[in-house]
């Protein structure tokens, strides 16, 4: 009988690539991980991995096996969440990840419904940017998480995860506005947050070609949306600050330091008159993400329906498309 915990850790290598990686994201030595791929092989009685120096590539059958290990844990999830369902009252502990705007603008008022209605479930929010998301929910150091996609950047379907649309949000150029040490020489028209799109995304950005860009740091998918924007422009951004912190990136764009795209969250609180703000045409799409079965479960779908309620009339308009 093959065991589940080491099906578990042959899914983790053949997303991850290396044992060390496995070990790494599941808390255990890179010997122990060997050591227990080993015993999963004497038990498929046929070789699961190839090693080739410190990678190991899964073997046609190995690929076939993390098939089924799909399965066999999406079933153990809805298992999870019909023992949860008949237990009857949430309790316990749920772990949530979310990116910094969400955090903030919409996750506060879940969590205050979520209590209202459920004051045994105990919420745990960890701040998570999106790409990291995904090891994190199979690893199971995250139970639901919030996740974003952009235009320019769709996010790759991950296998053992599904997601729900939640809401879209528009996306703006924000530069120095005319007066500025830094702004451009010769003024436009800016949109505003409540605007129609530019018509000509392109030219908007290639206006700043020779700009200096803030950016968000690299590995991002928010540096990711920035670099695509300006290259499908037609340049490659300059790029002087890397900051991930809307907040801070707005002030650095008000100090003359560089222009940035922003999403609409990141835009929220008083107008600056330092910064104009140009509606673009891509958006910025949040999704719910949970591991594959535990939609159904009772606290993770509980955590949803708040979630879609407390997210604000002006996104709820622009609802994510799956």
């Amino acid at each position: 009988m093959l065991d589940v915990r080491r099906l578990r850790l042959l899914r983790e290598l053949a997303r991850r690539g290396t044992i060390a990686a496995v070990a790494e994201a599941l808390s255990f030595s890179p010997s122990a991980v060997s050591q227990q791929l080993g015993v999963l092989e004497r038990e498929a009685g046929l070789p699961l991995l190839e090693r080739t120096g410190r990678r190991v590539r899964l073997t046609p059958a190995g690929q076939n096996l993390v098939t089924h290990a799909e399965a066999v844990l999406e079933r153990l999830e809805q298992a999870d969440a019909d023992l949860a369902e008949a237990r009857g009252g949430l309790a316990g502990a749920l772990r949530i990840g979310a990116f910094p705007t969400a955090s903030r603008a919409i996750v506060p008022a879940a969590l205050v419904a979520l209590a209202r209605r459920h004051p045994g479930l105990e919420p745990m929010v960890c701040e998570t940017d999106p790409a990291a998301v995904a090891h994190a929910l199979r690893a199971g150091d995250l139970d639901v998480a919030l996740v974003h996609a952009y235009d320019l950047v769709p996010a790759e379907r991950e296998p053992g995860l599904t997601t729900e649309p939640l809401y879209g949000e528009a996306m703006y150029l924000a530069e120095p506005a005319a007066g500025t040490p830094g702004a451009p020489g010769t003024p436009r028209p800016a949109g505003t947050p409540a605007g129609a799109p530019t018509a000509d995304q392109a030219a908007v950005l290639r206006a700043h070609a020779g700009s200096p860009w803030i950016t968000a740091t690299p590995g991002t998918l928010c540096h990711a949306m920035t670099v695509r924007a300006c290259q499908a422009a037609g340049f490659t951004p300059r790029v002087r600050h890397q900051v991930d912190e809307f907040a801070t990136v707005l002030a650095l764009v008000a100090a003359g330091q560089g222009v940035a795209v922003v999403p609409q969250l990141g835009v929220t609180g008083p107008a600056d008159p330092s910064v104009r703000l140009t509606r673009l045409v891509m958006q910025r799409r949040t999704e719910l993400a949970f591991r594959s079965g535990a939609g159904a479960h009772p606290a993770v779908a509980a955590f949803g329906a708040a979630l879609h309620a407390a997210v604000p009339p002006d996104l709820a308009g622009s609802r994510a498309e799956a």
